[in-house]
């Protein structure tokens, strides 16, 4: 008889260790049972993101959720708190920057394309031979730049007018958009005459490279290395890890080229 409490007393225990561990499952997702990755990603990337999620969702059955705007606004956002599993930035210093302020896990950062800026016209005939010329046509009344301090690749048209010694010349000309997404819709709308967007926008099949533009020499601005980061968010999210490897496979490199990025 005196076992009979001591045999329930371990009945009950081992009851209790088992609806726990059940618990542990129903409650507390295991780490590869995630089936959604957030992403934040520069606006001049979001085309080619969405062709290579595509491919992603076919071939996983994952689901990727995107969110798009300006490397420095974005940043921002993950700073403040933003729920994105991965950031793929315009840029190498944000993300730099997120692993060393703890925000980024550290090692995750890679180089996922090399941007090219264009100066592109909407039109069929207003860049003709010389760029710099151009620019300083009685024709052209508003040239779009991104805005340099957020936006990269407004930072690199900066850059270029500066060594073509244009930066301030054309100052009254300028119009800025809050990222590159807006700067090229000011010139397909041809509320600008004249914009240095990404290579990637003109080549974006929606657009397949309508109009005329001049591919801005390499050597006048510097490198736009666009980097992608695991966020600390995403670090225990499977799909998130699976998202950046497929990234970096062979069919989205070939997606990524074809939309007029380098690789290194």
């Amino acid at each position: 008889m005196r076992n009979r409490p001591y045999f329930k007393k371990s009945v009950v225990i081992a009851n209790v260790q088992g609806f726990l561990f059940f618990l542990s499952f129903t409650i507390c997702p295991a780490t590869g049972a995630a089936e959604e990755v957030r992403v934040a990603v520069a606006t001049n990337f979001l085309a080619t993101l969405n062709e290579i999620t595509t491919n992603f969702e076919r071939d996983t059955g994952h689901t990727a959720v995107v969110s798009s705007g300006s490397s420095g606004k974005l940043y921002a956002q993950i700073k403040n708190g933003a729920p994105f599993d991965v950031f793929f930035s315009a840029d190498v210093t944000r993300p730099r920057l997120l692993e060393e302020e703890s925000v980024a896990v550290q090692g995750s950062r890679f180089t996922y394309a090399v941007g090219r800026l264009t100066l592109w016209s909407s039109g069929p005939t207003m860049i003709e031979g010389n760029g710099k010329a151009m620019l300083l046509s009685d024709d052209v009344e508003h040239v779009a730049v991104a805005n340099p301090k957020t936006a990269p690749y407004g930072a690199a048209a900066k850059q270029a007018l500066q060594a073509l010694g244009l930066w301030e010349r054309v100052q009254d000309r300028l119009v800025r958009g809050e990222n590159i997404g807006q700067t090229f819709h000011f010139v397909f709308s041809r509320n600008a005459q004249l914009g240095f967007v990404a290579l990637s926008q003109v080549l974006d099949p929606k657009v397949n490279g309508a109009g005329n533009r001049w591919d801005v020499p390499t050597h006048l601005y510097a490198p736009l290395r666009q980097q992608a980061v695991l966020l600390r968010n995403g670090q225990r999210n499977q799909v998130a890890r699976a998202f950046l490897d497929y990234v970096k496979g062979a069919t989205s490199r070939t997606t990524i080229e074809r939309f007029g990025y380098g690789l290194e």
